[in-house]
This record gives structure tokens, sequence and C-alpha cells, in this order.
């Protein structure tokens, strides 16, 4: 019995210690798996805010025409889009729709040459209220936070014209004064437009971007009557286009997972 207890007294021992001993040793630090590669890869929303300068243009019926560059008016509105960058590649396609108003805004007097009829003269009033841009991009990283794109694509406007002014009396009648005229624009048109940009994320969900783009927002017509015997008796054909540049800085948030 005393032969016994004392192997098991000497196991127990000879177990403790084991466990000091290896409680001493130093542990293994866990492998390192490095993060996953950055990538353009998937949608995002975002919002943005800047400057947007159109040119208003305006032809008569006589062949005389009006032209005159905007003030820089505030554009600030959101967007949504989704990227894809190929595997192992630093080229990134993507597609995104941008919808902004703004308050650009010009008056223009003109004088348009009326042939024998004398000088039409007037006023035009543009008002730019919006415009939504459905771009397709192609962009490159050559850093991997750094994305510099190109993009172009389809651009609608709300642009309205207001134009009020005034013809020759006709021929053979100079002693009477001269017939006023007006008429509006104000519809929606389909134009285009192309751009520069670069984007940058300064974290795994959020990027900031700057870009400079032109738009080419279409013609309005509008045919304007006056009364009988006048230069626009039948009815005179303005047309006026609009064409505009927009500088706009955003930032987006980017969902993973994708």
């Amino acid at each position: 019995m005393r032969k016994s207890s004392s192997m098991l007294l000497a196991a127990v021992i000879g177990l403790a210690a084991s466990q000091a001993s290896a409680a001493d040793l130093p542990r293994k630090a866990p492998a390192y798996i490095p993060p996953p590669p950055l990538t353009w890869t998937g949608c995002y929303v975002g919002v943005n805010v800047g400057a947007l300068r159109g040119r208003f243009e305006l032809d008569g019926p006589f062949g005389g025409s009006a032209s005159r560059n905007g003030d820089w008016g505030f554009a600030g509105g959101g967007q949504i889009g989704c990227d894809y960058q190929f595997a192992g590649s630093a080229f990134v396609i993507g597609l995104r729709n941008m919808f902004d108003g703004t308050t650009n805004h010009r008056a223009r007097d003109f004088a348009i040459d009326a042939g024998v009829l004398g000088t039409a003269t007037g006023t035009v009033d543009f008002h730019n209220r919006w415009f939504d841009a459905l771009t397709g991009r192609v962009g490159y990283s050559w850093a991997p936070p750094w994305l510099l794109y190109f993009q172009g694509g389809a651009v609608w406007s709300r642009v309205t014209a207001d134009i009020a002014g005034t013809v020759p009396a006709p021929v053979g009648a100079l002693a009477l004064p001269p017939i006023a005229f007006a008429g509006s624009f104000s519809d929606t048109k389909t134009g285009w437009t192309v751009g520069l940009g670069s984007e940058y994320r300064f974290a795994p969900n959020w990027s900031v971007f700057l870009e400079g783009n032109y738009y080419d927002f279409g013609s309005r017509d509008r045919v304007v009557v006056t009364p009988a015997a006048t230069a626009c008796a039948a009815g005179c054909l303005f047309s006026g286009k609009t064409t505009a540049v927009s500088i706009l800085a955003g930032v987006n948030y980017r969902f993973t997972g994708f």
C-alpha cells in the first residue's frame, strides 16, 4: 500500500512539473492573414456639389443669331452607380446616373437682321432648371486608392426661355410702330455629355471625386406668330440651343461584398 501511494505521488508531481514547463514555453503567434486587395468592383450612392456655366444661342427666322455665355451658377444633387474592375488588371468600367438641379440663368438682348424689313430686337431669358446624366465610364487605377476615368453618355435637361421683342412694321406702312411679339420655350430634351475625372478611396467604403464635364442639351424650337400683314404673320421660327460646362466634387459610399 505504501509503495502504491509513493508511485501515485510521484506521477502527480511529474505531471505538475510537465504542465509548468509547458506553460513557460513561448506560444506561436496566429498566422498573418493579409487584407484582401482593394478593388473598385461594387455599387455606390453619393452626393455632389459644384458649378455650371451655360452658353445660350438664339437663331432667328431671318438668318441672324445671338449668343451669350451665362454666369457660373450652382449645381448639386446625387448619383448612383456600379463599377467593375477586371481581375488582375488596373482597368475599371462602370455605369452611373447623376441628377443635379441648377441655378444657371442668363438674360440676353438680341438684334436680328430681318433684311429689307429692318431689325428684329428683343430679349431672351434662359433658365437651365436641372439635368439628368446617364453615363458609362472607363477608368484606370494606377495605384490602389486612385482612379482616373473618362465618361460619356446621354443627358436630359429642362431648359426654359422667354422671348419678347418687336419686328418692324410692313413695307408701305413705315409710319406704324413696330409690332410686339412674345413666345416661350419650355421642354425636356435629350442631349449628350462627355467628361474627365479622378476618384480617391480614403477608406474601404468611402471615396471622393473631382470631375469636369461638357454638356450639349440640344435645341428648342418655337414658332412666334405676329398680327396680320407683319413680318411674322405666318409664323417665325426661333431656335434656342444650350450647352454647358460643369465642375463637380462629390463623395460616394461604396457597398462591400459584391
